[in-house]
């Protein structure tokens, strides 16, 4: 996987599911993602669908009204979302609780990437951000 960031789009699997995103007009792929994530019967979490997961949860973040970083990458998903009349319901902040567990066990294969890396803690700290902007401050 190409990483050059800590962020949700720091990546070339979240650079891939931003421009897929673009082909609709619901938040189907963005509940597709995470239910990925949330049924997966895998023992471990594949790196892949947990950093589309991660895009999923910052497109949530910027729906709700609260965007992380803006950068380049970001402009296009910024699009959408301004384009977007659907509204995050209760069912999908639940969804993305249950993901962002997934996503933060032991079990993910993706925080085991980031934890062999020198950059761990700058990633657990953009997720935990993440999380407080989807789900409050209280879920951090």
């Amino acid at each position: 996987m190409g990483t050059w960031a800590t962020d949700a789009f720091g990546n070339d699997y979240a650079m891939d599911w931003a421009q897929d995103l673009h082909e609709y007009k619901t938040l189907e792929l963005v509940e597709t993602t995470l239910d990925n994530v949330i049924d997966s019967q895998e023992a471990e979490l594949e790196a892949p669908f947990a950093a589309e997961a991660l895009a999923a949860l910052e497109v949530i973040a910027r729906l709700l009204g609260k965007p992380g970083e803006d950068d380049p990458a970001t402009a296009e998903v910024d699009e959408w979302v301004a384009a977007c009349k659907k509204k995050v319901t209760p069912p999908l902040l639940d969804k993305a609780r249950l993901a962002f567990e997934r996503i933060t066990a032991e079990s993910s294969e993706l925080r085991q990437l980031w934890q062999d890396s020198e950059h761990f803690a700058d990633w657990q700290a953009d997720v935990a951000a993440l999380r407080a902007r989807v789900l409050g401050p209280d879920a951090a």
